[in-house]
């Protein structure tokens, strides 16, 4: 059963960055490819068209995961259209960056509907039709290094990723009988439009508070959502994989507020 799910994979977000790449990176494995995008559709066409280059069949669709129970829906239209589904990577999300002491109830709620109800609800549409199958299948849930370090201005989005990993760990234990394993990774800082780096090549050198000391590849990233979403992973569940360049033995916060590679010397 390690191998016998479908080859169709559902990226969501995969307009650009993570999510481009991950698609892409499927596809070279042999995965059809649902796309999902929120605002960007120009851009899901554009990976659409380079799965199409690798011989896959895509398929698009919007998604909106502000409102998540309507959004989920998209998990089995595009399913249907590809003829099966054996892997969900939710790797759509949004972030916040102010104090929780001036953040409103509906900002918080819009964090989280997008990052933790949205990712449960497609996860659940999406191992309802694995376990369903007979087939088995993989869920990849794309975390952050804050799925367990906090970050000042980040609340409801360090809550959901936190979230999201222990949701992971209990679909992982009552998913597991159905030959369904789910695991979480969790990106440092990685160069794509969400962290304001519009998919420029990391710059070694540039983050001198980070012991790999630049951001990272999304394609970086994609390679490992690739491993666990494939056969060889079929032995892995429940865990997290994090791909932050050594950032979390730095501490997030702290890594960023260096200016100097000093601390390298170990010295005071």
């Amino acid at each position: 059963m390690s191998d016998a799910y479908d080859r169709v994979a559902v990226v969501t977000g995969a307009d650009s960055g993570i999510g481009k790449a991950t698609a892409v990176a499927l596809a070279e494995q042999g995965f059809d490819i649902g796309i999902t995008y929120h605002m960007d559709e120009e851009g899901a066409r554009t990976t659409a068209g380079l799965v199409r280059d690798l011989g896959k069949v895509p398929a698009v669709r919007r998604h909106d995961l502000t409102d998540p129970e309507r959004a989920a829906a998209v998990v089995d239209e595009l399913a249907d259209e590809l003829g099966g589904l054996g892997v969900l990577v939710n790797n759509a999300g949004t972030g916040s960056a102010e104090p929780l002491l001036e953040m409103g109830y509906e900002r918080w709620r819009s964090v989280l509907a997008v990052d933790l109800d949205g990712a449960f609800l497609c996860a659940q549409r999406a191992a309802r039709r694995m376990a369903g199958s007979g087939r088995g299948g993989r869920i990849v849930n794309v975390t952050s290094v804050h799925e367990e370090y906090p970050r000042v201005g980040a609340g409801p989005y360090c809550a959901a990723k936190g979230g999201l990993r222990m949701l992971s760990r209990v679909l992982a234990l009552e998913l597991a009988e159905y030959g369904i394993t789910v695991n979480t990774v969790a990106p440092g800082e990685i160069a794509t439009p969400m962290t304001g780096q519009e998919d420029l090549p990391p710059q070694t050198g540039s983050r001198p508070g980070y012991p790999i000391s630049r951001p990272g590849d999304a394609r970086e990233v994609a390679a490992v959502v690739a491993f666990l979403a494939g056969p060889a992973a079929s032995y892995v569940t429940g865990t997290t994989v994090f791909v932050d360049g050594g950032l979390g033995m730095m501490g997030p916060q702290a890594a960023g507020a260096l200016h100097s590679g000093d601390w390298r010397t170990g010295r005071p």
